[in-house]
C-alpha cells in the first residue's frame, strides 16, 4: 500500500462524484494489495429472448413443468444449462 487514503464526509452525491473522477487510485493503491473476492450469492445478468418452437414442444414443457411444479421457463433453462454441461 502506498498511502493511506482519507475519504471527505461527502454533501450530497455530486461532491462525492466529483471526489472519485479526480482521485488516481493508482496513488493509493497497488495491484497486490487487492485480495480476489466471490460474490455467492449475486444473482446473474439476464436477458430475454425470443426463440420459435413447436406447439407441441410447447405443450409438451408446459405438461412436464405442470407436474414438477415449476415454471416452464425455469425447465427450459434447466434443459439448456444440462445440454450445456452446466448441470447443478
Amino acid at each position: 500500500m502506498k498511502k493511506i487514503l482519507k475519504l471527505p464526509k461527502f454533501k450530497n452525491e455530486d461532491e462525492e462524484r466529483d471526489f472519485w473522477a479526480k482521485i488516481d487510485l493508482t496513488d493509493y493503491f497497488d495491484a497486490d494489495d487487492f485480495e480476489e473476492v466471490s460474490f455467492p450469492n449475486l444473482k446473474p445478468t439476464t436477458r430475454s429472448i425470443s426463440i420459435r418452437i413447436p406447439e407441441y414442444l410447447l405443450g409438451h414443457l408446459k405438461e412436464k413443468a405442470n407436474a414438477l411444479m415449476i415454471p416452464y421457463q425455469s425447465l427450459i433453462k434447466i434443459y439448456i444449462q444440462k445440454g450445456l454441461g452446466f448441470d447443478k
